[in-house]
Order: C-alpha cells, then structure tokens, then sequence
C-alpha cells in the first residue's frame, strides 16, 4: 500500500435544500437512490454534466435508509414511519409498501448479490428480508429494548459480510451481534461500551452507540463506529471513535479515538486492499476520514462542508458518494 493517500477531494456536488439520511449506488452505474428530511425517495445519474434528480415517491416521515437490489433494478427504502418501500427503478412505480417495524427504522442494506434485504429499528429487532418478493426469512432478536439506564434503547447500524452470509447488528449501548443469515442464530457477541455516554446531571440522558459497522473485504474484520465519550451532549462534542474486532474470535484488534475532531461517525467503508478504512460522520459540520489499519494511525482527516450521513463505495476504489445535510457528492480518493 502507498505510503500515503491524498485527502479527499469534493467533483461534483449536487445541493439540495433537504437532509439526505440514506444513499445507494446501482451497481455498474453512477445512479445513486437517496432519501432524507422531505420524506422522498429520489433517483439521479452523477454521469449527467448536471444531475437532476427525479422523485420516485414518498414516504409518510423521514428517509433513513435505501438498497439497491435485484441486479440494480429495484430499490427498497426505510423511513421513521416503520415501512419498507419497493420501487422499480426500471418502470418507476411503487412495487409494494411492507410495515417493517414497530419503531422508527434506522437502516436498511442488501446483500452482496442483492437477494437479501437487511433493516433494523428502534423496536430492536433486526429483519432479515427476501429481496424479490417481500417476505420475511428472519426476525432476530438480540438487543434489550431498554439501556441499563432505564431508557429506550436504539438499534441505529447493520451490516452483511462480503460472502452474504452473515449480518452484524449494533446499538446504542456498544452491544454488537454477529448472525448467520440462513439460520437466523446469533454466531458471536461483542461490546463497545465506550461508544456509550450516560449523562446522569443535567440532561438524564444517554446518547451515542454504535453508529456504523462495516466487514472487511475478507470478511474477518469487522469495524464498529460512532462517538466517545461526550463532554456536552446537547452539541456532539465527543471524538469521532472507531473499534476494529477480529469478530471469528471476539477480540478488539484496533481502536482509533478520533482525536482533533469532534462529532459522530455515521458510516463505514472499508477500501478493497483490507488495509485502509473510511470513516465518516460529522457534528455541526461534517468530517471524512482515511485509517490504515496496518500502522494503526490516521492516514487522512478533514473537514467536509456538512454533516455526512451515509456513504456508497463508487465504480472504481478512488470513488465514493455522499449523502450529507443539504446535498449529495462525489469524492475521489487517490494514493
């Protein structure tokens, strides 16, 4: 690997005047589905000189998380109001409207091949999901509903392994669960406590948790992140924190505390050699960070124009797509 990478560098912007929360690229194409605080879901092509975003429908609260499935040809979306929607990005109309959840979704992700579709909520349940048709394969059920602080708990980050046959599921105490995707039975469990903060003075409250998880290429690394441990939670003033686990062996292997920037790590990526891992995230403004996992150090970290939600890997490795605060992007990362 390079001995260095060359920060970030901003394309093409698309600004909008909403939040983007969820964000997915069709595969072999520049098209990206996304959906955020106005309760659409939209379909652009970054290959356009000026990309024009077309609504493909609504939801009846926020966006929160889109995949693309089924060879690129379809998409499902998941929003606040607890529903799964399945749209033909072929046609263009609704496909079907499931009610997913009880609680606020707040991800949705697909398997490698896009067979399989992924969502988790604030009912703490993880739904295992047949791409093609709707049904259900799997309700899994491995996080408390409620923290050891006697509050409701979130079940906010998931993620599948490179060879589909896993799904990892974190939430906002730093509880982390590996599950097999045929059975349905949890393989491992993991904790990340300090993506924890309980305020127990002023606010009573507890914020944080596990934000984003990610496998590695290999499919035996698997990253977890989200924030440390937060001086005033009412403006995120906590170090943007990421914890690497050998997950086969349930063992912490890396941890990179986010020192000299502040806020939360939303999303993610690991780069196709195994060795670096982008993270990214934001508070009141937004952060993209470069990690290599060989030297354990942060190869590159820099501010970006606004708070980043999600992320989707592009056509080549120098390329990833953003969802962010009031706009969506293209970086390209070289080195």
């Amino acid at each position: 690997m390079p001995a260095r990478t060359d920060a970030p560098k901003m394309v093409k912007e698309l600004s909008l005047k909403e939040m983007v929360f969820g964000l997915a690229r069709v595969p072999g194409a520049r098209r990206l589905i996304f959906g955020g605080s106005d309760f659409s879901v939209y379909d652009v092509d970054f290959a356009q000189e000026k990309p024009e975003p077309k609504a493909l429908g609504k939801h009846e609260s926020y966006v929160t998380g889109v995949a693309v499935v089924s060879g690129g040809k379809k998409a499902v979306s998941g929003g606040y109001d607890g529903e799964l929607i399945w749209w033909d990005l072929e046609a263009g109309p609704k496909i079907r409207t499931v009610d997913a959840h009880a609680k606020y979704i707040r991800r949705v992700v697909a398997s490698p091949d896009g067979s399989t579709v992924v969502s988790v909520a604030d009912d703490m349940l993880c739904k295992v999901w047949d791409a093609e048709s709707g049904s259900l394969r799997h309700e899994l059920k491995g996080h408390q509903t409620i923290t050891p602080h006697h509050y409701p708990s979130m079940l906010h980050a998931c993620a599948v392994s490179p060879d589909g046959k896993f799904v990892a599921t974190g939430d906002k105490v730093g509880h982390i669960v590996v599950w097999d995707l045929a059975s349905g039975q949890s393989v491992v469990t993991m904790e990340a406590p300090t993506l924890y903060t309980w305020d127990p003075t002023q606010r009573r409250h507890s914020i944080g948790g596990i934000r984003a998880l990610a496998f590695s290429p290999d499919g035996n690394a698997l990253a977890a992140g989200g924030i440390g441990q937060i001086g005033n939670i009412d403006h995120l003033e906590g170090p943007p924190r990421v914890e690497v686990f050998d997950w086969k062996k349930g063992e912490k292997t890396h941890e990179f505390p986010g020192e000299g920037s502040k806020g939360m790590v939303e999303r993610l990526i690991f780069h196709p050699d195994g060795e670096r891992l982008i993270a990214i995230g934001g508070a009141n403004d937004g952060f993209l960070a470069v990690l290599d996992l060989k030297a354990k150090s942060v190869l590159v970290q820099q501010k970006a124009p606004a708070h980043i939600y999600d992320a989707a890997p592009g056509e080549t490795p120098e390329t990833l797509f953003i969802a962010a605060y009031n706009r969506v992007a293209a970086y390209e990362i070289q080195g």
